[in-house]
């Protein structure tokens, strides 16, 4: 997120002063010098081992579950262990259970317990399920939640559902605390708001206060390397993701991370293309397949790419997913797949989950890309001008500018869309580049 488009600004018509505009936003092509290390990437490949963090938390809690009799502790505590094997190894079959031990809990003390409706509102943000999220926060409330845990799972909800006034409320009342938590959340509302250095601080500093817990410290640093690759801060991005590594051998998101490093700064598919399916091999969401599919597309094999896509589709629209990989399918079924119908559908069943300016602009491209001109133009006007977007959105916005006549709005997306271009697909990235040159 993080750029605010005012679309109807007006751009300076000089061919000098365009010219300066091209050399300012494209110097960091020619600076290419490889950035992710092979040797490393070999070595950790060749090193990985096993281990699931998990699995003695989950055999002790297990073990004192009484089938005959629900109880709280034991089943709320196993419950969390199975969603921690999932932040692992990416089962969503994990977090069904989890979500359905405590939905039995709940049951069994007529949802009286304010932890396991808090813990419900949790897994439903990992399934992408918030409007559940924000019944189960309710219910907690009236349960007696307290008030820390009730003003970070409130913004967790409100950010998601893009009520940005109410998240901002909430890091405000959080931010005496100036711990983790506060630290974390500040950092995605700055994102929101463009300030990417205070965004990327505060990520540092909720790193710098994790403890003892690797997961958490990690989490925190891999969240500031993607900031740092949103930033065009790839050397950056590069050294926390080596470090998270480091830390954690099975730190899958920091591997792709540095996969995605290795296709879109250094053009080592083959590098990018090894490292995506290692984690493919050991992490079971369809997440590595997307990424395959962004690598065929840079190396220009259409019949691979089309065919990762493909695998891709078939596992993110598994119901057990439900909305998570909507935005992703959006991109291929207005793409490389070519159903815009298709992305039309999931993009209107996207809204009815949470109605955000990224959301409409899904909507928008969706319906501008299936013909539907006109009312993907008004969607945009009423629920997207001039609100912040990240880059798939701004560049997308840009091309619906373009197709509609009217250039000024493009160029201006575009130009924002380069700021974000390394979060680009690879062919996207070109179109961007030569969109830009032309003008």
């Amino acid at each position: 997120m993080g750029l605010r488009i005012l679309c109807k600004s007006h751009f300076v018509k000089c061919t000098i002063f365009s010219s300066i505009v091209i050399l300012i936003i494209f110097p960091s092509c020619n600076n290419n010098k490889p950035l992710v290390n092979i040797n490393f990437a070999d070595s950790l490949l060749a090193h990985y081992t096993s281990a699931n963090a998990a699995a003695s938390d989950m055999a002790f809690w297990k073990k004192g579950i009484n089938p005959a009799s629900t109880g709280l502790v034991n089943e709320s505590r196993y419950a969390a262990a199975l969603v921690t094997r999932f932040h692992q190894f990416g089962d969503i079959r994990d977090v069904w259970s989890a979500d359905s031990i405590l939905a039995l809990v709940n049951a069994a003390y007529n949802e009286k317990e304010a932890s396991p409706n808090t813990a419900l509102a949790a897994y439903s943000i990992l399934q992408h399920r918030f409007i559940a999220a924000d019944n189960y926060l309710e219910k907690a409330r009236k349960a007696g939640l307290k008030k820390y845990e009730s003003l970070t799972a409130s913004f967790d909800i409100d950010f998601e559902m893009g009520r940005y006034t109410n998240a901002a409320s909430c890091v405000k009342q959080l931010q005496p605390n100036k711990d983790y938590g506060y630290y974390f959340r500040k950092s995605k509302l700055d994102h929101l708001n463009g300030a990417m250095d205070s965004s990327i601080k505060a990520m540092l500093t909720a790193a710098a206060l994790a403890g003892p817990s690797v997961y958490l410290k990690t989490v925190a640093l891999s969240n500031a390397a993607d900031l740092y690759m949103h930033n065009n801060e790839l050397k950056k991005a590069n050294d926390l993701y080596v470090q998270c590594v480091r830390m954690n051998g099975g730190d899958f998101h920091s591997i792709a991370g540095l996969g995605w490093i290795a296709l879109v700064h250094d053009k080592n598919d083959s590098l990018a293309q090894l490292l995506f399916e290692f984690v493919h091999s050991k992490n079971k969401l369809p997440d590595p397949l997307f990424r395959l599919y962004q690598v065929a597309q840079q190396k220009k094999d259409s019949v691979l790419e089309a065919r990762y896509a493909n695998d891709f589709a078939e596992r993110a629209t598994d119901t057990l997913y439900g909305n998570m990989y909507n935005k992703y399918l959006i991109e291929i079924y207005t793409g490389i797949l070519h159903n815009p119908a298709k992305a039309e559908s999931i993009a209107a069943a996207e809204l009815n989950n949470r109605s955000t300016p990224q959301t409409n602009a899904w909507y928008a491209w969706a319906l501008f890309s299936n013909n539907k001109k006109e009312k993907a133009y008004k969607i945009y006007e009423q629920a997207v001008s001039g609100k912040p977007l990240e880059g798939l959105e701004l560049y997308w916005m840009g091309k619906m500018m373009q197709g509609v006549g009217k250039g000024y709005n493009a160029r201006q997306f575009f130009s924002a869309a380069w700021k974000n271009h390394y979060d680009l697909s690879p062919a996207m990235a070109e179109d961007l580049e030569n969109n830009l040159g032309s003008f």
